[in-house]
């Protein structure tokens, strides 16, 4: 049933930014531009366990925060382009960078969810700590 799409497509990564299932790699896990899906339409997955928070929007604006800034600083010192313009270019760049991004990085982050079997923390009972622990 999984087919290849070429090279990293069964990573996180390479399944993420496509938007595939990360259980059989064909179905899509995207409902709408960022609104999961609740079942995979191939397989059936459930991605209800898929709870990417803030992730995504962290990274982007991350990735996108710095080089914009250093443009935008450039433009200013360099060029002296009038406050207008500079604004129009950088906020420009900036939303449509932010646009572009979001999709690939949730759909990487909800895929690594699934493939590294990752589970909200809780704390261990007593009895289980003491199975960690050397007796005394």
């Amino acid at each position: 049933m999984t087919t290849e799409h070429g090279p990293g497509a069964r990573s996180p990564f390479g399944l993420g930014i496509r938007g595939l299932c990360p259980r059989c790699h064909q179905g899509r896990i995207f409902a709408g531009f960022l609104r999961l899906a609740e079942r995979c339409d191939v397989c059936g997955l459930d991605l209800s366990f898929a709870d990417p928070a803030d992730g995504p929007a962290f990274f982007t604006m991350s990735i996108v925060s710095f080089p914009v800034v250093a443009l935008a600083a450039w433009m200013e010192i360099s060029l002296g382009v009038p406050l207008w313009i500079n604004l129009a270019v950088t906020l420009t760049l900036m939303f449509g960078s932010c646009c572009a991004l979001l999709r690939p990085l949730k759909g990487w982050l909800v895929c690594s969810q699934y493939i590294n079997k990752a589970q909200e923390g809780r704390l261990a009972a007593p009895d289980e700590e003491a199975g960690d622990r050397p007796r005394q």
